[in-house]
């Protein structure tokens, strides 16, 4: 693929990016490999990109009966689903709370933490081991693995996060209705602070998934459809979702995020994009 080429002039010393897409519309399709450069192997920090699989470990317990989207978590009156859509309250850090649940998006790895206690507690397993066993198991992410923070401290490899990025555009994991439901705004309408774009009005957000809504200045390109959901880190890692093209971008690096991906990441998505794309429509082109 063409436009992977452009992440070899790329200020960082090693990066590596998939693009994936999904052949029909079902949401049941093939899922095929468009383009990849760089290392499968080489292990990356995810930051917060560490988020999306985190969240996926709490909504299967949720399917699993564990627990609930409506059990009581957090600050007073907030809820396992605010905490997933960081509206919940809770500062970034610490157990300060800034707004009541349901009023403000505030982006909080604070919540994420809360949701691996709220885990550990339902299951009686180690949120690290839960989702080792729920997600990078399953799925065969054999380089994956959590150290620390739910909200920030996974390791992977593209290999591992191609799977992944394969599972959230064909889901097998998570029923269909769970997993519509993670990638639509949850409390539509919350203002905040998307951390490296500045505030958003409205800065929606789905079940531990962000959605680009109208946001600008954003990550993805301008191309991506309102719908793209996924996350970037600050480890100078994304992956998003764009449903309607039905296609997946994954990139890895190491460089923290910064100016210089500010510039880069968004041509990379509108360029991948525009070729994909077709790929995806008629794959025997």
């Amino acid at each position: 693929m063409d436009a992977l080429e452009q992440v070899s002039r790329w200020p960082v010393g090693t990066v590596a990016v998939t693009v994936l897409g999904r052949e029909d519309a079902s949401g049941t399709g093939t899922v095929r490999e468009l383009g990849r450069t760089g290392p499968d192997d080489h292990p990356f920090r995810l930051a917060s990109v560490s988020k999306l699989l985190s969240a996926y470990a709490v909504l299967i317990a949720v399917e699993e009966g564990a627990i609930g989207l409506a059990d009581p978590a957090g600050p007073e009156s907030s809820t396992v689903a605010h905490l997933l859509a960081h509206a919940s309250g809770l500062a970034f850090e610490g157990d300060k709370v800034l707004a009541a649940p349901g009023t403000r998006r505030i982006y909080s790895n604070a919540g994420f933490d809360r949701l691996a206690e709220v885990v550990t507690r339902a299951t009686g397993i180690a949120f690290a081991d839960y989702l080792a066993e729920a997600v990078f198991e399953p799925l065969g992410m054999r380089r994956a693995s959590l150290i620390g923070s739910a909200a920030a401290g996974v390791t992977a490899t593209l290999a591992d996060l191609r799977t992944f990025a394969a599972e959230l555009l064909a889901p097998t994991l998570l029923s269909a209705a769970t997993s519509a439901a993670a990638t639509s705004v949850a409390f539509p309408g919350l203002t905040g602070v998307l951390p490296g774009f500045g505030r958003q009005d409205p800065n929606d957000w789905g079940l531990g998934f962000e959605i680009r809504g109208s946001k600008h200045p954003h990550w993805t390109g301008g191309a991506n459809a309102p719908t793209t959901f996924g996350h970037f880190g600050q480890a100078g890692t994304f992956l998003w979702v764009d449903p309607v093209a039905r296609l997946a971008c994954v990139t890895l690096c190491d460089r923290d995020f910064g100016d210089w991906a500010r510039r880069m990441w968004p041509p990379l998505s509108d360029d991948v994009l525009a070729q994909a794309r077709p790929q995806v429509v008629n794959p025997s082109a």
